[in-house]
């Protein structure tokens, strides 16, 4: 038996943001026992920090189409996106938009009542034709409204929160069948085995393997560390979505939504310069597109500011009445962290590491599926993925804004009806391997016992910097090669580190020792797909290989922990009911 005292739930869901959320409520609307993991409340969870809104083909301000919406999907992931995965999300797009309404989420109203739809990157009427107003959006705080929305609804539903918890560790018994996991509670520091007939990570992001990021602290990839070490691959890596606008300095996420009402990128000459390099969509092409060409203005010297290492956002020809309504907290954000008040002057701007096209592969109902010989859709029985951890494929090698919010509400509700649909009340637990918990007690004890060594902060500060220099905007051989040697040799310091002595430490401290854990796996995911992908693909983008290589490179690539391992599965190019989109070039 194990050592660690245990609870039971029927389902277990570890992080409370939109996709975990949206997935516990229709479990516990359902009657189940469900129980949902939070290293923060739910309301800060990193959803909180979307800001522009959700694409669906409402057609409130002009005739739209999911087809058109699957079109610019599958464009923007520069096919690298499964065509199933995507024509299922963009055809649920309208009906899970509605039932947020209905569940009284405040959305932004024209003035006959419906649904508000704003402009955004790479959305488009007729196929790329011009652009189209799909976006739905709640001022600039969509996230904000979106988390606030669903946490009363869970409240209603009677689902039950650990707030403040952090999961450590999956428990697999001898079939590969997930249990539960191992969680810690921080205030406390007590370790407990939290076992489930059904376990879901809705873990987010892993942003903070960057050291200039929109994410939050938090977003340190505990849902990748866990299933990396449980032996579950990790998909597409390589590919990050770097935001166009953060704050120049800060990293602060400035809303494409900005461009979505008109606001135009400058640089130091004062030029409009996205019509050189996309003059049909301009300041409105796909993110991975404007990113690479602020960074091509500024390497070319066009930058602005003292060390000419920013471009400058626009937005005071929209007027004080559009910004005051429309784009409220970005006016905020501009004066707190730029120190420039948009109604009167540009905000300086770079991109920024913004979010995570990669992560856990999955299907369409939020199963973990590890391909086995020739079989790509082997389930990991009892895992479910859903948000920005999991992988299902709809975004690709580049997310097109607006899908983030649109994937967590379609994929963390098909996840939880696939749950629902397993009557597991009707189910008993299976026995516990003899051995539960163990591998989480040995980790803990390393920590506890290293009286002396570095500093966690330290190495972390290392990695960052690290996956910075080597694996950004633009990469080559050299750099990525260089990178994987420093990552090794970082995740051989982080065995070594301390978190100084127990009497005077806080349990943040052992905290941030365990997400260390998991932020290097990430990295190691990450930098080693990057360097073994040689092709430019979407938010890949090497010198070296500078052309998109659909003859070798059209497939997955997946990472195992176990030797540094790469396989590949091939993308899904056919969809669910309609014509496939067969890869040509994309241009904006």
């Amino acid at each position: 038996m194990s050592r660690l005292p245990v609870r039971r739930f029927d389902a277990l869901i570890i992080g409370a943001g939109g996709a975990g959320m949206r997935a516990s409520l229709q479990l516990a609307e359902a009657g189940l026992s469900v129980a949902v993991l939070s290293k923060v409340f739910p309301t800060r969870s990193h959803t909180v920090a979307a800001q522009g809104g959700i694409g669906a083909s409402l057609g409130n301000m002009s005739e739209d189409s999911w087809l058109w919406h699957m079109y610019d999907t599958i464009k923007g992931s520069d096919w690298l996106g499964d065509q199933d995965a995507i024509e299922y999300m963009c055809r649920m797009a309208p009906q899970v938009v509605y039932e947020l309404e209905h569940y009284g989420m405040p959305f932004d109203r024209n003035a006959d009542g419906t649904i508000y739809q704003r402009p955004f990157g790479g959305h488009s009427a007729n196929f790329g034709e011009k652009a189209i107003q799909r976006a739905c959006a709640v001022a600039d705080r969509t996230g904000h409204a979106m988390l606030h929305t669903l946490y009363q609804r869970n409240v209603r539903a009677r689902t039950q929160f650990f707030v403040e918890w952090m999961a450590l560790d999956l428990i697999r018994d001898a079939d590969g069948e997930v249990l539960g996991v191992t969680a810690l509670e921080m205030e406390t520091g007590e370790v407990m085995i939290l076992e489930a007939k059904a376990t879901m990570f809705a873990t987010g992001g892993a942003g903070r393997i960057f050291a200039a990021s929109t994410n939050a602290f938090i977003n340190t990839g505990d849902g990748l560390g866990m299933a990396a070490r449980a032996g579950v691959p990790l998909q597409d890596m390589e590919f990050w979505q770097f935001h166009p606008t953060g704050v120049a300095g800060a990293g602060v996420l400035i809303t494409e939504a900005v461009r979505g009402e008109g606001g135009i990128l400058l640089n130091s000459q004062g030029e409009r310069f996205m019509e050189r390099y996309a003059p049909n969509l301009k300041d409105l092409a796909s993110r991975d597109i404007v990113s690479r060409s602020m960074d091509q203005e500024i390497k070319e010297g066009r930058g602005c500011g003292p060390h000419k290492d920013y471009v400058l956002l626009k937005l005071d020809h929209l007027g004080p009445e559009v910004i005051n309504k429309r784009l409220p907290s970005i006016r905020e954000i501009a004066i707190k962290f730029a120190n420039v008040d948009p109604i009167r002057e540009p905000i300086p701007v770079v991109p920024t590491i913004h979010y995570m096209m990669g992560g856990i592969p999955t299907n369409v109902h939020g199963q973990v599926v590890v391909p086995q010989g020739a079989d790509p859709t082997v389930v990991v029985p009892g895992l479910y993925a859903v948000g920005e951890c999991a992988c299902v494929s709809v975004h690709g090698a580049n997310r097109l804004g607006t899908n983030s919010l649109l994937d967590l509400l379609v994929f963390g509700r098909s996840a939880g009806n696939h749950v629902v649909s397993l009557n597991l009340s009707a189910q008993s637990h299976r026995p516990l391997p003899q051995d539960a918990g163990e591998l989480s007690l040995a980790r803990l004890a390393r920590l506890d016992a290293a009286t002396s060594g570095e500093s966690v902060a330290e190495v972390a500060g290392d990695l960052r910097k690290s996956m910075q220099a080597h694996c950004g905007v633009f990469r080559n051989q050299q750099l990525l090669s260089e990178g994987v040697d420093k990552i090794l040799e970082l995740e051989a310091r982080a065995q070594r580190t301390a978190i100084g002595d127990k009497s005077r430490t806080f349990n943040t401290a052992r905290v941030e020792a365990l997400e260390l854990d998991n932020l290097i796996e990430t990295a190691k995911a990450t930098i080693y797909s990057a360097e073994a992908r040689r092709e430019s693909r979407g938010a890949q983008a090497r010198s070296d290989y500078p052309a998109r290589d659909d003859a070798n490179w059209l497939k997955h690539t997946l990472w195992y922990r176990d030797g540094n391992r790469l396989d590949y599965k091939p993308v899904n190019l056919k969809p669910l009911t309609v014509d496939a989109f067969p890869p040509k070039a994309r241009t904006y």
